[in-house]
């Protein structure tokens, strides 16, 4: 993949938003159309498509078609949608601006922002269960679930909404170290990447322990990554370019990678993640070179 990363990405981000609005319409011809109408706005918003891209890359990697990833590639972003409209929340992180714009709240009221997310959660499984054979549909439901549920994803956030003081810990010692925040976002952000990555390689039908082992190289390094890339932009972006609200995570105190190491220190430390990313990607051959570049990306965005 050479030049700009993104026109290589091109085709599959229009399958991908492609196949986010046939399958949104073809599953939920029977819901009320409110509720449907808040799981669109948020869903078909105009964005990257990142995780369902990791999910198609490593089907790739592995050697399979990436239009056999892309049951799991749709059932990644509704897992990830469902978890913006909640974290968007008054209640979480309380923010009123997403991919540019409103967020969904702000827009259809809280009570249908949470049933709105409730929606993709489950319509996430749904799609697993409704685009593959049993045996890949059930190891896919797994890995998500897991990447997902509270040891993953919803664990990342009850560890950062503690670590900021809206939920009571357990326990009476203060996070703000540099693992507790590695902690935080190997669940937040990491979980999911990691799921999108080994569903891939599930929907392949290539997804041994050696490979599996591979691609959790790539997905530890390249989630890290991504989040100290968007502390440092919360910190250096504008709200025009990013899509959301900059500046929000230091006006809070709240636990960020510049705020621990300074922004230098945060940069470097993007560098030596990218270049392990990068090292994992390339174990797989030609056929890794994609995530290679999309590894490169994460440091170099600014959105």
């Amino acid at each position: 993949m050479s030049g700009d990363v993104w026109v290589e990405l091109a085709p599959r981000q229009a399958t991908v938003d492609a196949a986010l609005r046939h399958t949104l319409a073809r599953l939920t011809a029977d819901a009320p159309p409110a509720v449907v109408e808040g799981m669109a706005y948020s869903l078909l918003a105009p964005g990257k498509r990142l995780r369902p891209l990791l999910c198609l890359l490593a089907c790739e990697a592995v050697g399979g078609e990436w239009p056999a990833a892309l049951p799991a590639a749709v059932a990644v972003e509704m897992i990830h949608t469902y978890s913006l409209i909640h974290d968007d929340l008054p209640a979480m992180d309380d923010d009123d601006l997403r991919r540019g714009r409103p967020t969904c709240h702000v827009v259809y009221g809280e009570a249908m922002a949470i049933l709105a997310g409730d929606g993709l959660l489950t319509l996430a499984f749904e799609v697993l269960a409704d685009g593959y054979a049993p045996a890949t549909a059930a190891v896919c439901t797994l890995e998500l679930a897991r990447g997902a549920g509270a040891t993953g994803m919803v664990g990342g956030q009850v560890l950062d909404l503690t670590a900021d003081g809206k939920i009571r810990p357990a326990a009476t010692r203060d996070m703000r170290t540099v693992a507790d925040l590695e902690a935080i976002h190997r669940r937040k952000t990491g979980a999911l990447f990691r799921s999108a990555l080994r569903l891939g390689a599930h929907a392949a039908g290539s997804a041994d322990r050696v490979v599996l082992a591979r691609i959790d190289d790539y997905a530890a390094a390249f989630g890290l990554a991504f989040q100290v890339t968007d502390d440092l932009l919360d910190v250096s972006g504008d709200a025009a370019t990013t899509g959301k609200r900059v500046n929000k995570d230091a006006d809070r105190g709240k636990l960020t990678y510049p705020g621990l190491l300074g922004l230098d220190a945060s940069r470097r430390k993007a560098a030596e993640l990218v270049a392990a990313a990068v090292a994992a990607a390339e174990s797989f051959g030609p056929a890794g070179r994609p995530l290679a570049d999309l590894a490169r990306f994460v440091v170099s965005r600014d959105r």
